[in-house]
C-alpha cells in the first residue's frame, strides 16, 4: 500500500487538498470492486491538528502532525493562495520536514503553485517544473536554478512530479493512479471526474503577457514599441538601430530581461492579438492572418499551433461561440 500525505499549509487552496484526499479515496473503492488490494492510505499532515485557510472561511482537522509521520511514499504539496512571497515565508516550517522524507525516500508532488513551496526546498533545482501560466515569470526571477516547463501539465524528475495551472494537477493524480495502481484504474477515474486523460499541455489556456518584472529600461522600451506594432513587419536590425544598441548586445539583453528570443517575443505577441480576434470576431482566418502581421497561411498556421497547441480553426472551435466557417 502506498502511503500518501498530503501537506496542509497556512496558505492552501481548499480544491487542492480535498481533491487527491477524494480521489484516492474513488480509486481504492474501485480497486476493491473488482478484487484489488487497496492501494492508497491517504492521511492529512500539518503542523497542528487544525488549520485555518482562505482568510479562516475552512478549517481543516489533519490527520497526523508532521513530526509524528516516521515514514510516508508521497507528500502532495497543494496549491497555495496570496502572495507567494508571504506564503512561502508563512509555510517555511514545512521545507525542512519535506526535504527530511525525500531522503528517507519519499516521492514528492506539487499542485499548481505549489511549485513554488516545492521549490523553496532545493529539491527542485536543475530539474524540469510546471506551474500555473500565469506564474512563470514570477516563478523564474524566485527560482533561476528550476527549468520551469513552458505550456506544461506534467513533468516527472527523480521522483519529483510537478503539474501545471489550476485544474491542470487532476491530469497528474490521475498519471499517478496510472503509475501506481494500473491504467484501467486511471481511465476508471478520468471518467467519474469527467477529466480528459490524455491533456498534456495547459498551452491553450495561456495569455502571453510578456516578462517586464525585470530593471532593463531599454529593454521594456522595446517591448512597448512592439507591443503597440506588432502588424508590422518588424525586424531585429530594426529595433537594435532604432534604440542604438548593438545586434550582439540587444539580443543578449532581450532574452536575459524577457526569457525570450525577440522573435519569440514577436511571435507571441502576434499570436496573442490573434486569439483575441478568434475569440470576439467574426472575421475569418486569413483576414486575422493578415491584421496581425503575417502573409504565409502555413507559417501563421504553424506558429499558432507551436505556441497554444492547437490550430487556429481548433481555437475558435473552442471559445468563439459564434463559429464562422473558414
Amino acid at each position: 500500500m502506498k502511503h500518501v500525505s498530503i501537506l496542509v499549509p497556512k496558505t492552501a487552496v481548499i480544491e487542492a487538498i480535498a481533491d487527491p484526499r477524494y480521489l484516492f479515496k474513488v480509486v481504492n473503492q474501485y480497486l476493491e470492486s473488482v478484487g484489488k488490494s487497496l492501494m492508497f492510505d491517504v492521511q492529512l499532515v500539518g503542523p497542528s491538528k487544525e488549520i485555518k485557510i482562505e482568510n479562516s472561511a475552512f478549517s481543516v482537522h489533519t490527520d497526523a502532525l508532521m513530526h509524528d509521520v516516521k515514514k510516508t511514499d508521497l507528500i502532495f504539496i497543494p496549491a497555495l493562495s496570496g502572495d507567494m512571497k508571504n506564503a512561502l515565508e508563512l509555510n517555511k516550517e514545512l521545507i525542512p520536514w519535506v526535504i527530511e522524507h525525500y531522503k528517507k525516500g519519499a516521492e514528492v508532488a506539487s499542485l499548481c503553485v505549489g511549485a513554488f513551496l516545492l521549490a523553496s526546498t532545493g529539491l527542485l533545482n536543475r530539474k524540469k517544473c510546471s506551474t500555473h501560466w500565469d506564474f512563470a515569470n514570477e516563478f523564474r526571477s524566485m527560482f533561476p536554478d528550476v527549468e520551469l516547463v513552458d505550456g506544461g501539465i506534467i513533468t516527472d524528475d527523480q521522483g519529483i512530479y510537478t503539474s501545471g495551472g489550476a485544474n491542470s494537477y487532476w491530469n497528474l493524480l490521475l498519471y499517478l493512479v496510472e503509475k501506481f495502481a494500473s491504467r484501467e484504474a486511471a481511465i476508471y477515474a478520468s471518467k467519474i471526474f469527467a477529466i480528459d486523460i490524455e491533456r498534456d499541455s495547459q498551452s491553450a489556456f495561456m495569455i502571453f503577457k510578456g516578462q517586464k518584472n525585470h530593471a532593463d529600461t531599454d529593454i521594456k522600451k522595446i517591448q512597448t514599441y512592439i507591443e503597440a506594432n506588432y502588424q508590422d513587419k518588424i525586424s531585429v536590425n530594426q529595433l537594435a538601430d532604432m534604440f542604438a544598441i548593438g545586434r550582439r548586445n540587444f539580443e543578449r539583453r532581450f532574452k536575459k530581461a524577457t526569457n525570450n528570443t525577440v522573435i519569440e517575443y514577436l511571435q507571441r505577441i502576434k499570436i496573442e492579438a490573434a486569439k483575441r480576434s478568434l475569440e470576439r470576431s467574426r472575421k475569418n482566418i486569413s483576414e486575422i492572418m493578415f491584421d496581425v502581421g503575417y502573409t504565409d497561411t502555413k507559417a501563421f498556421r504553424d506558429v499558432f499551433k507551436k505556441i497554444t497547441g492547437i490550430t487556429p480553426v481548433e481555437y475558435r472551435n473552442k471559445y468563439n461561440r459564434q463559429v464562422v466557417l473558414v
